[in-house]
């Protein structure tokens, strides 16, 4: 097996240190945005947190993004510097600049909108009682400490796999980077590596799962303290197996969002209300609206706003309280039952895909009138994207033109051509009716 690329937390910072160091040299202060798009690696997390430490802030895209969508978001977050694929360049100087103890600010990341443009959730440069603050409350959550080996499982570009990482190496500890997920790769690293912690989306447990069934190279969970899953629905039958297999105790849930986090879920919790999402984290009150949309009033290091973007920001938020549009319910000793992702939004293998940001793409098509997107239930991915379209085009042209704009998780699984798209009396397309009319 090939080596598996290890960040320890005194070489790190060594790294961090010369990437704050090259980040000073070339004109960056704080509240700066430093752009990235790399595959999961020493030199991203080294140069991440070497801004972190310093006040800039990371934004950090996805390296599969087509060119045109990068430059849109690039051109967006108006960075002072880009880096692109190539992290490593920071760091191959020999100077070093001091870094805070923690890191100063959170990485921008940008999350799908309704509307088919992309947020930046940015939460600028903290102050530093509200940068030690957020520290030690993921530190504290998840018991990170010098003795962990983080397991890395999901590209570092999205904010939890980041956020759990990050956290480890602050505590002290390794964090291992195997590269893009190959479930017989995993079943290896853990057996060699041993770590103590991961954090992983229902697909990647499905894929263990089956793993574990392979005389050639089973899953041996009994390392971990815990495995912390998110991002998407965990289906009952799934969670109990994954129960079954690792140690007691080690399974932990939580529900969150790139903007923020609202709940957490120890193993006693769900196996004393199976299907919930926890309760609120500290610091943190859960509640509904009238129209049974979740709220979540958050600590003052929690806050964020949309970049750029003052509408969105003043809606997402009702004083300390901000939603990212769940419905939901809270039972009266505070346990949180999410009711339904929104309408608009599809989760695939743990990432948000919204339709409109997937049919503004196919609509841009000269052989399409006019095109609607919705997730179907998949046993691997949790749903899959399909789309129902009105025009000529061909399907495989269609595909093709979808290829060259739209990252991979939110590309169609599959086209259908229709004489027409189910609608409402009012003209509004039935998106939940589109599965049933294709026969899915």
């Amino acid at each position: 097996m090939t080596e598996v690329p290890v960040v320890r937390a005194a070489d790190g910072e060594r790294d961090q240190r010369r990437a704050a160091a090259a980040l000073r040299a070339a004109g960056l202060r704080a509240g700066d945005r430093l752009l990235v798009s790399a595959a999961s690696s020493p030199a991203l997390l080294a140069v991440v947190l070497g801004a972190l430490r310093t006040g800039v802030v990371p934004v950090v895209l996805d390296p599969a993004l087509p060119a045109a969508e990068r430059a849109a978001l690039a051109a967006d977050a108006d960075p002072a510097l880009d880096v692109g694929a190539d992290p490593a360049r920071l760091l191959a100087a020999d100077a070093q600049a001091d870094l805070a103890d923690v890191p100063l600010a959170r990485p921008m990341h940008y999350t799908s909108g309704t509307t088919g443009r992309r947020k930046g959730v940015w939460s600028g440069v903290l102050a530093e009682d509200d940068a030690r603050a957020l520290a030690a409350e993921e530190i504290a959550l998840w018991g990170f400490g010098p003795a962990d080996r983080h397991l890395v499982l999901s590209p570092l570009h999205h904010s939890a796999p980041l956020r759990f990482a990050v956290h480890t190496l602050l505590a002290g500890g390794q964090v291992l980077l195997p590269g893009p997920f190959d479930a017989a790769r995993a079943a290896g690293v853990v057996a060699t590596a041993r770590p103590t912690t991961t954090f992983c989306v229902p697909t990647h447990l499905q894929r263990l799962l089956t793993q574990s069934r392979s005389p050639a190279h089973p899953v041996d969970w009994s390392s971990f303290r815990r495995l912390v899953h998110a991002g998407a629905p965990c289906p009952e039958p799934l969670k109990r197996a994954v129960l079954a297999a690792a140690p007691e105790g080690s399974v932990w849930e939580f529900y969150g969002s790139t903007e923020a986090q609202f709940t957490v879920c120890p193993p006693e919790d769900w196996l004393a209300h199976p299907g919930s999402v926890g309760r609120a984290r500290p610091g943190r009150r859960l509640e509904t609206d009238e129209g049974g949309q979740l709220w979540c009033a958050v600590p003052r290091w929690a806050r964020f706003e949309y970049w750029r973007a003052p509408e969105k920001t003043a809606a997402a938020w009702r004083g300390d309280r901000v939603t990212v549009g769940d419905l939901g319910r809270v039972d009266d000793d505070g346990t949180v039952w999410l009711d339904g992702r929104r309408e608009d939004l599809v989760i695939s293998g743990g990432v948000n895909v919204y339709p409109a940001e997937v049919e503004a793409v196919l609509d841009a098509h000269p052989g399409v009138v006019e095109s609607a997107v919705v997730g179907v239930p998949d046993g691997e991915w949790g749903q899959r994207v399909v789309a129902a379209y009105v025009g000529d085009a061909d399907p495989a042209a269609l595909a093709a033109w979808a290829r060259e704009r739209l990252s991979p998780v939110k590309r169609p699984k599959s086209l259908h051509p229709v004489a027409e798209l189910p609608r409402t009396s009012t003209g509004k397309v039935r998106r939940l009716d589109l599965p049933g009319a294709l026969g899915l």
